[in-house]
Formats: structure tokens, sequence, C-alpha cells
């Protein structure tokens, strides 16, 4: 299954494309299966805060029921119509995250952030930038409205980063988000089973979630085959180097 031209150029422009589902529902139910028995196992209220920054369930992280959602599906073929193929490796492992209920009234703004970036809860380590390429959701549960835990876009800053990168260096990440005018959030709403793809250097966060459920996505970040870490600078500036179906650049 390849991208279309209209989902290629939605990746261009917004830095994201969001395709209904592909992931089929007993695939998803699985997922949700073993994840609910998890958490019903139990866990140490210390170890929330590292969850929420890293993953839940993290004895799940990289069994088939999570890792066949992208490595099974359609999901790596469409990665693969983005980035070139052969240029995609299958996953070993995928952050579950779940946001629960929040009793805020009313809910805050969301907030937004890159990927990679240190914090005391992530794993990240102090003085570096853990970027890849390409962000894939995989969502399994209904987010029909606004504040429902949504995974929150900020269209069009992957462009906007890059010149600011350009002018500043990709080091400038050290030292916290840019200081850009920041277009106005999308909070999506999606169905179980749907994708998004989203650029590595696409501003993103989640909504509060003050519905009655718990929102449950998986996260897989995917890194090009011709990724040079040493030289993680360049495709910060350059973000369409390891993007050859994205024919607009």
């Amino acid at each position: 299954m390849e991208l279309s031209y209209a989902q290629k150029h939605e990746i261009y422009e917004n830095g994201f494309v969001k395709i209904p589902g592909a992931v089929p529902q007993v695939m998803v139910d699985a997922a949700l299966r073993a994840i609910n028995h998890s958490v019903g196992e139990g866990m140490k209220s210390e170890d929330v805060n590292i969850f929420r920054a890293r993953s839940f369930c993290p004895e799940l992280q990289s069994s088939p029921v999570i890792t066949d959602m992208f490595n099974k599906t359609v999901a790596w073929d469409l990665a693969q119509s983005a980035l070139g193929q052969g240029k995609v490796h299958p996953v070993r492992g995928g952050q579950i995250a779940l946001r629960f209920p929040g009793m805020e009234d009313p809910p805050r703004s969301p907030g937004c952030h890159i990927d990679g970036m240190y914090s005391p809860t992530n794993g990240v380590q102090k003085g570096t930038i853990q970027n890849f390429t390409m962000l894939v959701g995989v969502y399994l549960s209904e987010t029909a409205c606004e504040n429902a835990g949504n995974f929150t876009v900020w269209p069009g800053t992957h462009r906007l980063f890059a010149s600011y990168f350009q002018e500043h260096g990709a080091e400038a990440l050290l030292d916290g988000m840019p200081k850009i005018e920041m277009p106005k959030p999308v909070q999506l709403m999606v169905e179980p089973g749907d994708v998004v793809l989203a650029h590595y250097q696409l501003a993103h966060g989640n909504a509060p979630n003050v519905s009655p459920n718990v929102r449950y996505a998986l996260y897989f970040r995917l890194t090009h085959g011709d990724f040079d870490r040493e030289n993680w600078q360049k495709p910060m500036q350059n973000i369409w180097m390891h993007w050859p179906g994205i024919d607009f650049a």
C-alpha cells in the first residue's frame, strides 16, 4: 500500500497525515486485552511518572502483540512509501501511551515538544538530542471530541523549525524549544485502528483528558537506514534528506 499524492502533500505541508482504519480491529482488540491485563496486575505509584514519559506496561513493549501493529500491517508499507523501500527496519519495541482521565476544570491548554530532548524521566542522556526520522502513532481507542487525551499537533512546525536550525544550528534544541511564533494546535480525532505518520520534527503533545475514558495509543519511532548518529544535525536542517517519497522538496 502506497501513500497517495494528496497524503504525501499533507506530510510535506503539515508534517503529518492520518490513515483511517489501517490496523485491523482484531489486532487492536488483542493489544487492548494484553494492556488491560497488565494494568490490572497493578503498578507502583512511584513508577507512573516514568511510565508516562517512556511507556506503560514495559514488559509488553517488545512483544508481538505490540510490534506486529507496525511490522505486520500496512503501517510499514506506508512508512516505506515515504522513507524509501528497504530503508525502514522492523520495529523491536513500541511505546504504550495511556492517558488517564484527569480532574482539572477547566482543562489546561496542550503543551508541545519535540521527541528526543532530555527530561528527568524519559531516559534521554542530558546534553544529547536523540532524534529519529518518523513517528508512527497507532490508536487503540476513540477520541471523538477535544480534551480526551488527543494526540495534538502544531501543523507546519517541522518546516519552521528547520529554518530555525539552519540559522541557529540544531544544537540550539539543547537549550529548549525554539522561540518562534507557533501556529494554532490541532487535536486529532481518531478511531481504533487509525494510524498517524508524523515527521520527527513536528511539534506535538497530548491534550488533557477530561473525558471518562482512558486514551490508548502506541507509538513507534523509526530511524531511516542511512541515518548517521554522528551527523545527527543534518536531517534537522534538511528535513527531507531521508524522505525520498516526499516529492515536493
